[in-house]
């Protein structure tokens, strides 16, 4: 099944970092966001993957186009221009990298990759990690017959939880991810009827056609109450990375 995975945007609130390239580019242990988010998928055996491109999307291309060159040792015959990569890691994934506008919101970029989709897929930010049971999630979505599934995640509480009595601190805790309420945590599974539910390029995927398709009653929640994680500030790539160095990085469901 293919993957779309919104790669375009211009990430203002993690502008330290995305100045200079996308926030998908953003690294995680050495290695860019995306590609974690990519080695999910493959761990499900979903490798075939569909990347919309906006703001600095050369900078994913150039990533790509030297992937080989990147991760594996080489040798060097200087005078010759002859480059042998030692293999050690190539992953085994068809890549399309689509060129979508600088400008087009993410509807817009669904939508423009509607000749490159011939069935159902999948689709996710670029910007966000999660250890979601893709097996499980299809499942889901094939049971029910509608068109569209969100995986609906709860997000990590920021704060700790005070109960007064009077003006004293009866209880202070940290406050449970359990205590956050649900919300649209991406990992989507869609029909490709989908596309009808989006007008143009200016139109924003999580307005006008979800609304649409939960008023059709086309859009189930596959509830994923474990690790999910978006990175949208440096606090958060900081998390991602502390996690990912302690080996303890939920996301990381492949081997």
């Amino acid at each position: 099944m293919q993957t779309i995975i919104l790669a375009g945007g211009l990430g203002t609130r993690l502008s330290e970092e995305t100045v200079t390239k996308p926030k998908p580019m953003v690294e995680i242990g050495g290695r860019p966001i995306l590609w974690h988010i990519m080695k999910i998928y493959a761990a499900f055996g979903h490798t075939d993957f569909l990347v919309a491109l906006g703001y600095k999307g050369e900078v994913i291309k150039d990533y790509f186009l030297n992937y080989r060159l990147r991760r594996n040792s080489l040798f060097i015959r200087l005078g010759t221009n002859q480059i042998t990569p030692v293999e050690d890691t190539v992953e085994d994934w068809n890549i399309g990298l689509i060129d979508t506008g600088p400008a087009t919101q993410t509807g817009g970029r669904v939508r423009r990759m509607r000749d490159h989709i011939d069935g159902p897929f999948m689709l996710t930010y670029g910007d966000g990690v999660a250890n979601v049971d893709l097996d499980r999630l299809l499942a889901f979505h094939r049971s029910h017959g509608k068109l569209a599934t969100v995986t609906a995640a709860r997000p990590a509480a920021r704060f700790g939880g005070l109960a007064f009595d009077g003006d004293r601190v009866a209880e202070f805790k940290e406050k449970s991810q359990l205590d956050e309420g649900w919300i649209n945590g991406g990992f989507f599974v869609l029909e490709r009827k989908v596309m009808d539910y989006i007008a143009s390029d200016d139109t924003i995927f999580e307005r006008e056609p979800l609304e649409a398709l939960a008023a059709d009653g086309q859009l189930m929640a596959y509830r994923h109450p474990d690790f999910w994680q978006p990175m949208d500030t440096l606090r958060e790539v900081g998390l991602l990375n502390q996690l990912w160095q302690s080996d303890t990085a939920p996301w990381k469901v492949w081997t």
